[in-house]
This record gives C-alpha cells, sequence and structure tokens, in this order.
C-alpha cells in the first residue's frame, strides 16, 4: 500500500514538472496565465515568477493585467527579492491608482524597502529612502488597519540612525580626538531631541569635554572647565537618578579642582 502511494505522489510531482516544463515552452500565454495563477494560488512563487515574466508584456492593456501586475510584484516580494518588489510594487501603484490592492500594495513596497535596510554600522542610504517610502504611506493612508506596523518600523529605522550618529561620535572619543566627539554630540542631540540613546550622549559628551578641558592649553582652560560643569548639570537635570551618576560627579569635581595659572585668566 506505502509502494502504491510513494508511486502516485512521484506521478503527481512528475507530472506537475511536466505540466510547468511543456508551459514554459509554450506559446499560449492564457495557459501560462492560468498555470502561473495556480502556482500563486499554490504558493509556489518561484514557478508563478517564471511564467508570469514570460507574459507580462503580452498583457499590457488587457483586463487582466491588473491582476497579473499584482501577482507579478507579488512573487518578488514572497520570494524575498525586496529590492525588484519594492519597485514592482511602487509600479503597480502608480499603474493602477483606483485598484482595491492599492493600499496593501503601496504599504509591502515600502515594507520592501524597510527589508532593505542595512545594519547600522553600514551607509544608511536605503534606511532613510524606507523612512521616507513609510511616511509618504501614512500620509495617503493614516487610518490604515498597517499603520501599527508602519509606525513600527519607522521606529526601528529612526533609532538604527540614531545608532550609527551616537556610535560615530563615541568613537571620537575612544581615539581621544575630544573635540570631533563634542561637537559631534551636540549635533547628535540637536538632531535626536527624543533620542533613546539621550542619557548615553550626555553623558559622553561631558566626559569629551572634561578630557578636552583636562589637556587644553592654558588660555582654553578655563572656558571648557564652564562647558563641562554645564554639560553635567545638563545631565542630572535630565536624567537625576542617570546610570552615569557616580562617573558623571567625579568628572564634575575634576573639572572643578582644575588648575588654572593666574596669568592665563587675564
Amino acid at each position: 500500500m506505502k509502494k502504491l502511494i510513494y508511486s502516485l505522489l512521484a506521478c503527481a510531482v512528475l507530472v506537475s514538472c511536466s505540466d510547468f516544463q511543456k508551459a514554459l515552452k509554450s506559446e499560449d500565454t492564457a495557459m501560462k496565465f492560468k498555470l502561473g495563477t495556480e502556482y500563486y494560488d499554490a504558493g509556489k512563487w518561484n514557478k508563478a515568477h517564471r511564467l508570469f515574466a514570460q507574459i507580462v508584456p503580452n498583457y499590457a492593456g488587457k483586463p487582466q493585467a491588473e491582476k497579473l501586475m499584482y501577482m507579478y510584484a507579488m512573487t518578488s516580494y514572497n520570494m524575498e527579492d525586496y529590492f525588484t518588489s519594492g519597485y514592482r510594487l511602487e509600479r503597480f501603484v502608480s499603474s493602477y491608482p483606483s485598484s482595491e490592492k492599492r493600499e496593501e500594495a503601496l504599504f509591502l513596497s515600502a515594507k520592501s524597502y524597510y527589508e532593505l535596510s542595512p545594519i547600522f554600522s553600514k551607509e544608511q542610504k536605503e534606511t532613510i529612502e524606507a523612512q521616507e517610502k513609510l511616511q509618504l504611506f501614512i500620509n495617503a493612508y493614516p487610518t490604515s488597519q498597517y499603520l501599527p506596523e508602519a509606525n513600527k518600523m519607522i521606529k526601528e529605522l529612526d533609532f538604527k540612525l540614531e545608532k550609527k550618529a551616537f556610535e560615530i561620535a563615541k568613537q571620537y572619543n575612544t581615539i581621544r580626538d575630544y573635540k570631533a566627539s563634542v561637537k559631534s554630540f551636540n549635533n547628535f542631540l540637536l538632531d535626536f531631541p527624543g533620542a533613546t540613546l539621550r542619557e548615553d550622549a550626555l553623558f559622553y559628551r561631558l566626559k569629551a569635554e572634561t578630557n578636552l578641558a583636562t589637556a587644553s592649553i592654558e588660555a582654553l582652560k578655563e572656558d571648557r572647565k564652564e562647558i563641562g560643569i554645564s554639560y553635567y548639570n545638563a545631565l542630572v537635570k535630565s536624567f537625576p537618578n542617570t546610570k552615569y551618576l557616580d562617573e558623571a560627579n567625579e568628572m564634575k569635581a575634576q573639572l572643578e579642582n582644575l588648575q588654572i595659572k593666574e596669568d592665563s585668566k587675564k
């Protein structure tokens, strides 16, 4: 009995493969459309995609074109070819602005760009582009069912940009370019006013300014000492129970005890 079942399954697979190969070689576009749709409905994205790719030009301007273009774009999305799906779903939206699939297509197009966003340490061109696409979707469909997911993705992308900017500023501290570190943290705090890493940025800015004041020439120590203390005050005002309180207090004491020659104050 088991042998019979295995034989029937093997035959079914062979027939399916045979049908697919015949369709690929056929000139019958209607057959490709029908079989491609069957593969699409069965979740066989690669086979559906290959058949649709052969017939897309033949259906331009025809009633079936909208359905075909949607399925064609979705096969790319479901195969995780996000570069292609982002483009094709966008093209679908522009070609069929009245389609009932427009909202979904616009969202998945934006999500495709989100999927292309790299880790924070790499160039963030795709991240910025994904943010823009998601914002366009939110503006177009402010009450969409996809809104919570879209907002979540934007938040993740925001943090990725925030993390990159923070790590760049912190790296200047590591290589002892304290002036560049202070400048970078000041820019960070302006660019990301509600930053998740705000507490960390305020602390590392204080650390950089303390090191800068300590290493400064006499003529600059007084001003940098005052700036450092103002950075301490900004940290403890924003985060009275900061996790960096002990270290911050030590830096404040270091700044207050900074020895400045009298001649340099004139």
